[in-house]
């Protein structure tokens, strides 16, 4: 206690009362995020420090360092894995208020943000320019650039833009000891560089444990011109995922490509009425973007592939009709606790990521999975990559539906592992998946801890 009123002492004449927070009720705000393990636990930081600048977030580096205080960044919390809250308590950084846009770079397509902006922001601020940040991690109104930087966050346009890794050129970090670098070079506008190890990869995934991100010069890319929807519904969930694999083979890449069970469909229509979609066994949506040909193109080249093994199928370009077509997918995560009356939705076994070939079998085990433990599990997600999101419903103040919870979330993981998969696609590691990182990385994982 006597160190934690010293800390306090010490943040708040660095700092002052409007950047330092430690009342008990300001540290519980800051002990979760989204994921279920943060929420049945209290991981209360000893306080939490709102930098506004890279001397001052140098500066509580510093004093961390030299003190041995554990420091823990956070964006703006939304993280489902445990990762940004303070499991072995100290300063929490509050990165989320930090949110300027630096610099926009039409000419050298690319911009300069700080960690604290919105996805959704910059590219609302990108639009008028002509230009976009491809990668959407679906909870774009919320997640910060930092956040999706620090955990590589991809998302619905994977399939053709990649991941957010492929669009960041260099970083400015804060290192443990409160020194500050930049990769990819002091003063590059360069959009491709192989000049000495590739630093600014290392942190792209690192999850804040390598230093503390305060500057992102990322490349964007011109707004496609036209975009199309196309909605499929399959009474068998198995030939949703054979229609992906044929639509790749014949050498189409739509810009995304989204599955939900009969669970996601269900919870839709409780949620939005007005869109009944039959219930059937799964229904995907393609978004295929580019030149106004190139997606009549190939938006009438997966209609025709899907007819092979769909009960319906509607393409549109119209926007109006598009953006009808796509609230069932929009709407799944708010949507799916609704498929249990006095449940909700549980964050855990979440975006586990299988093999393209091995994602027919997949679905099927994860559904066999929640029978198994007698426990409602909506399947959503990036189908076109692989990567599942996994949505127990359960009543959290039920001991039986909490443990049986963490056997669903357990077998998940494993079967990820079992098939050749990853743990995580896209929302990282954090505390959830430590368990299974030595299993599914060797040797590896000591070079990480080194």
């Amino acid at each position: 206690m006597a160190e934690q009123t010293k800390l306090v002492k010490d943040m708040l004449e660095m700092f002052g009362p409007d950047r330092v927070f430690s009342s008990d009720l300001d540290r519980y705000t800051y002990t979760y995020d989204s994921s279920f393990l943060s929420q049945i636990n209290e991981y209360y930081p000893d306080v939490v420090v709102c930098p506004k600048g890279t001397e001052e977030v140098s500066k509580v580096m510093r004093y961390a360092y030299e003190n041995e205080i554990p420091v823990t960044p956070r964006g703006a919390g939304t993280g489902q894995t445990g990762g940004s809250v303070a499991i072995c308590g100290g300063i929490i950084l509050d990165l989320s208020t930090w949110n300027e846009v630096v610099e926009i770079d039409t000419v050298n397509m690319q911009v300069v943000v700080r960690p604290g902006v919105v996805h959704n922001h910059l590219n609302n601020t990108l639009s008028s320019y002509g230009l976009f940040f491809p990668p959407d991690p679906g909870s774009s109104k919320m997640a910060t650039i930092g956040g999706m930087v620090s955990n590589n966050a991809s998302g619905l346009r994977a399939v053709k833009f990649g991941n957010t890794s492929q669009y960041v050129l260099g970083l400015e970090v804060v290192l443990p000891n409160g020194e500050v670098m930049k990769t990819g070079g002091l003063k590059s506008k360069a959009l491709k560089s192989v000049s000495g190890l590739d630093l600014t990869r290392l942190y792209n995934g690192s999850e804040g444990t390598l230093g503390v991100i305060t500057e992102i010069r990322i490349k964007v890319l011109p707004k496609p011109q036209a975009r199309g929807i196309l909605l499929a519904l399959f009474p068998k969930l198995e030939d949703s995922a054979e229609t992906v694999l044929e639509v790749f083979k014949n050498g189409l890449i739509p810009s995304g490509i989204e599955i939900l069970d009969d669970g996601g469909i269900k919870a839709a229509n409780k949620y939005k009425p007005e869109l009944n979609l039959p219930e059937v066994e799964a229904a995907l949506f393609f978004e295929v973007n580019g030149s106004k040909p190139a997606v009549e193109y190939e938006g009438l080249q997966i209609k025709e592939i899907a007819e092979k093994r769909a009960c319906h199928v509607e393409w549109a370009t119209d926007p109006d009709r598009m953006a009808k077509l796509w609230q069932g997918r929009a709407v799944i995560g708010a949507a799916s606790a609704r498929v249990k009356e006095g449940a909700t939705r549980i964050f855990a076994g979440e975006d586990v990521c299988f093999p393209i070939a091995k994602v027919p079998y997949a679905l099927r085990a994860i559904k066999d999975i929640g029978k198994q433990y007698n426990t409602q599990v909506v399947i959503y997600g990036h189908i076109g990559d692989g990567n599942m999101h996994t949505a127990p419903i359960i009543d959290p103040l039920k001991p039986e539906e909490v443990e049986a919870c963490h056997k669903v979330a357990d077998s998940i993981h494993r079967l990820a592992l079992e098939v050749g998969g990853s743990t995580t696609g896209e929302h990282g590691v954090g505390i959830t998946r430590t368990p299974y990182m030595e299993e599914e990385h060797g040797k590896a994982l000591d070079i990480m801890r080194m």
